[in-house]
Formats: structure tokens, C-alpha cells, sequence
């Protein structure tokens, strides 16, 4: 015959503060994750000063006075 248990002591445990604050953890951290990849992404995307584009100076040239 099939042994008949309660339904507050069949449960495996309740979340509480302690299962809370794992989830907050979590969250922190793929939060400071997400902020370093967009820093990363950033920098990688400016252009080095190196790299900087400048205009070359005019070529038509002026006849001289005189």
C-alpha cells in the first residue's frame, strides 16, 4: 500500500532570500558583462589617432603675379 504524505512535507523546499539573492547575483553579473563587451565594442570601433583621416591640401596652383 502506497505510503500517503502530506502536502507540506512533500515539497522539496521553498526559493527564500537565499535563492533571491542568487538570481540579484546572476543579474549583476551578466549586467557588468554586458557593460564591458559594450565598452569593448567601443574602443574597437573608434578610430587610433594613426588611422585618422586628413584632407589632402589643394592642387590647383595659382599663376604668379606679375
Amino acid at each position: 500500500m502506497a505510503k500517503i504524505i502530506p502536502e507540506n512535507k512533500a515539497r522539496q523546499g521553498r526559493w527564500g532570500w537565499h535563492g533571491f539573492r542568487i538570481l540579484i547575483a546572476a543579474l549583476l553579473l551578466v549586467f557588468a558583462a554586458w557593460g564591458i563587451a559594450e565598452i569593448y565594442g567601443v574602443l574597437i570601433k573608434a578610430p587610433t589617432s594613426d588611422e585618422q583621416h586628413v584632407p589632402a591640401p589643394s592642387t590647383t596652383e595659382q599663376a604668379p603675379a606679375g
